[in-house]
């Protein structure tokens, strides 16, 4: 598996060596002891499942508040999605910057965001799925969502109708969401 670090923060895009003959291809991926030997040691609790049915749809920007925040390792497995972060550990040295990763079924690219991040992504392609590990379990008391165009932020959405859920349209800005992290520093 290929990592790579990212202009954020302890923000790494994962790649699975990919497999391929006349049959098609395999891949890992994910495998807890070679990313403990890659110094990535998160316990993977629960796997979330998505399904967009139109382009422009827009989930986001969410986390949850300790001590049920976070970690996540996002994957698109059909389509293509413009995956978001947002650093929001105060103290860090990218606090409040973004970063934005097309993930697809194509390019087989994984997100793995640490805990102290809001997360959003926007489909690219109708019939879109994504799926993620997380290492906490969902708790509706610790979710939080915080606007997906907020100026604090600066995210460069591409430019299309956003297809929003009533949580997400009704999100506050970052200012208003009493949403606080401090860093830590991740071993990377």
């Amino acid at each position: 598996m290929k990592v790579t670090k990212t202009q954020l923060q302890d923000v790494l895009i994962l790649e699975p060596t990919v497999f391929e003959d006349t049959r098609g291809w395999f891949m890992e991926t994910y495998s807890k002891s070679k990313l403990k030997d890659l110094g990535l040691d998160f316990d993977f609790v629960q796997d979330n499942h998505s399904y967009s049915q139109e382009v422009g749809v827009l989930r986001g920007l969410h986390c949850q508040l300790e001590p049920k925040a976070q970690t996540k390792l996002v994957r698109c497995i059909k389509g293509s999605i413009i995956d978001v972060a947002v650093d929001l550990r105060e103290g860090s040295p990218t606090y409040l910057q973004s970063l934005m990763v097309e993930l697809s079924a194509d390019n087989k690219k994984q997100l793995l965001i640490p805990k102290g991040f809001a997360h959003g992504f926007l489909t690219l392609t109708a019939d879109c799925e994504v799926a993620y590990k997380v290492d906490n379990v969902y708790s509706k008391e610790h979710d939080r969502s915080v606007r997906f165009d907020d100026p604090t932020f600066a995210i460069k959405w591409p430019d299309m109708q956003a297809h929003l859920s009533q949580k997400d349209a009704d999100a506050p800005t970052f200012k208003e969401s009493g949403i606080h992290f401090v860093y830590k520093e991740v071993k990377v």
